[in-house]
């Protein structure tokens, strides 16, 4: 069957940008409402290691309202959305401490980023975030994301973190997303309902068959379960992730892994830099164009960022995120990518220098109208 292993999974040290999920229920002791610090501390350990390997590591820390709640005295049941977001926005502050105090203690920055869904759908918004985790990353920061459940409504929300790590994992181009949960992985029945289940350790493409494995959540903190999993593996597969699910209870989870502990890998034949020039290339319609001179087309060819010093001229009505088409000195397509700038915005740079952006806007600006990242280039 598609879940049964096709070829050996990769190994953990294979990969160089890594999203790691945590859940409520591993990181809150429901009974206490408060962190299980010890854990935490196991896990901080686990994220210097991949660190110290040079690796990138993203986490997507779910807790904030397991957190809140305890605090408020809210009860224990089902909350209210307006419950649901004072809650969020009192454990939101003990949430990003704890992580900043554990990383802090291995030598690593933590960097605070809350999304909603408009943030990883909409592309200007998109375009914003990737950029500033980009940043984080680059200056070796450990960027801790999670849902802004304080403002997030149920009509504009993910609802789990599940979801949510998948399309950061996307946005941020990591190669390899592990969702630490409160089972060891997809099993071909739900294992509390029947012990003959068995662990599926590899899944090569996800099927109606391997959707028809999964469950339901697991514990009361947890708003997601295996159905949501599925769906984050078709997320990050289709972007070009791969994922895992591992049993997360366990002190070093991750560790457990390079080790050899049994998990799920969801594997994908594609990688994130390849998915998104597809995605850059065929899915997004252009809402314009521009042409560059024959410097600018040589150093696009070369891996280089478009630099508005090398516009010549702007075509259309679009905004900062949509997809536009390139064209060099003849009018020929080279390229097509995600613009940096409104097109009246980019009327008023093309042809001068980055150092002029902030003069001229008013403001400052990216230095890139099309950052390599976010082109495809003919050929590619």
């Amino acid at each position: 069957m598609n879940g049964s292993p096709a070829s050996a999974p990769p190994k953990l040290e294979d990969f160089r940008r890594i999203t790691v999920k945590v859940g409520s229920s591993l990181l809150v002791d429901s009974a206490q409402g408060c962190v299980r610090r010890d854990w935490l501390a196991a896990l901080a350990a686990d994220i210097a290691e991949l660190h110290a390997k040079k690796a990138d590591v993203l986490v997507v820390s779910s807790g904030s309202i397991a957190l809140g709640r305890k605090v408020l005295g809210l009860p224990e049941k089902d909350l209210e959305l307006e419950d649901s977001q004072a809650a969020a926005a009192v454990g939101q502050i003990a949430l990003a401490r704890i992580w900043a105090e554990v990383l802090a203690d291995r030598k690593i920055t933590a960097g605070q980023i809350l999304v909603t869904f408009g943030d990883t759908e909409e592309r200007r918004r998109y375009l914003n975030a990737r950029a500033t985790i980009a940043r984080l990353l680059s200056a070796r920061a450990v960027p801790v994301i999670n849902e802004n459940d304080t403002v997030a409504t149920n009509e504009i929300r993910y609802g789990d973190n599940d979801r949510l790590a998948a399309r950061v994992a996307t946005m941020a181009s990591a190669d390899l997303l592990i969702l630490l949960s409160d089972v060891a992985g997809l099993y071909s029945a739900p294992p509390l309902e029947n012990p003959d289940a068995i662990l599926v350790p590899v899944v090569s493409r996800v099927t109606a068959e391997i959707e028809a494995m999964a469950g339901g959540a697991a514990s009361r903190n947890s708003r997601g379960g295996m159905r949501t999993k599925i769906e984050a593996a078709k997320i990050a597969t289709t972007g070009g992730t791969h994922m895992l699910i591992a049993d997360g209870r366990v002190l070093h989870p991750v560790a457990r892994l390079r080790d050899g502990a049994p998990c799920t890998w969801f594997l994908t034949g594609s990688n994130p830099v390849t998915a998104r020039k597809k995605w850059i290339a065929g899915a997004l319609e252009p809402r314009g164009a521009l042409h560059i001179d024959a410097g600018a087309a040589t150093a696009m060819t070369n891996g280089k960022s478009l630099l508005p010093a090398g516009v010549t001229r702007v075509e259309g009505n679009f905004a900062r995120g949509d997809c536009v088409v390139i064209r060099n000195a003849t009018g020929g397509e080279i390229g097509r990518g995600l613009v940096a700038y409104d097109a009246s915005e980019a009327v008023l740079i093309a042809g001068r220098n980055s150092q002029d952006i902030a003069q001229i806007l008013g403001a400052p600006g990216r230095t890139a109208i099309i950052h390599r990242d976010d082109m495809v280039v003919a050929g590619e």
